[in-house]
C-alpha cells in the first residue's frame, strides 16, 4: 500500500465521520421543520374562526356606535332647544317677577314700619 492509498483511506474515513457528525443535526432540523409546519397549520385552523368572530364583533360595535352617534345628536338638539326655552322664559317672566318681588319687599317694609 502506498502513501497515496493510505491518505485516501484516511480522507474517506474523515469524510464518513463528517457525514455522520452532520447527520444528527440535519435530522433534528428536519424534525423541527416538520413540527413548525404542523404548528403553522394548527394555528391557521384556530385563527380562522377567531378572525370570523372578530369581524362579527367589529360589525356589531360599528352598528352600536352609529346608534350612540344618533342618540348624541338628538341629545344635543334637545339641549339646544331647552336652552333656548329657558332663555325665552327668563326674558318673558324675569322682568315681571323681579318687579313683583320688589313690590313685595316694599309692602313688607311698609307693614313692618306700622307696627
Amino acid at each position: 500500500m502506498s502513501g497515496t492509498e493510505v491518505a485516501s483511506i484516511i480522507a474517506a474515513s474523515g469524510f464518513v465521520l463528517l457525514v455522520l457528525f452532520l447527520a444528527v443535526p440535519i435530522l433534528k432540523l428536519g424534525k423541527l421543520i416538520d413540527r413548525s409546519a404542523d404548528s403553522v397549520s394548527q394555528m391557521t385552523e384556530e385563527i380562522t374562526p377567531l378572525v370570523s368572530e372578530l369581524t362579527v364583533t367589529l360589525e356589531e360595535t360599528n352598528r352600536q356606535l352609529k346608534k350612540i352617534d344618533s342618540i348624541t345628536t338628538d341629545v344635543s338638539s334637545v339641549t339646544t332647544n331647552l336652552s333656548s326655552l329657558v332663555a325665552v322664559f327668563t326674558s318673558a317672566m324675569g322682568g315681571p317677577l323681579a318687579k313683583l318681588a320688589g313690590l313685595g319687599g316694599v309692602v313688607k317694609n311698609l307693614l313692618g314700619k306700622k307696627k
